[in-house]
């Protein structure tokens, strides 16, 4: 019976013990984080061409143009 305490016991998530299987995973779990780093960044840099692109349209540039305008004729 203690034979089955011991081996609950080393029991790791992806297997039995600390062997080559759970290595192997921990190394391609670590791939995985860089993978979604690299996938968020991407995904950050499609989000501000966006943003950008949006910024530069002419309905958004005349609105930013009237809101500057307005607020300097406040000030001045």
């Amino acid at each position: 019976m203690s034979r089955s305490v011991s081996r609950s016991r080393s029991r790791s998530v992806w297997g039995w013990g600390s062997g080559p299987v759970r290595t192997t995973r921990r190394r391609l779990d670590a791939g995985m984080t860089t993978a979604e780093y690299a996938v968020g960044t991407l995904a950050a840099c499609a989000f501000a061409a966006v943003l950008l692109a949006i910024v530069r349209s002419g309905a958004v540039k005349s609105a930013l143009t009237a809101v500057i305008t307005s607020a300097l004729s406040v000030v001045g």
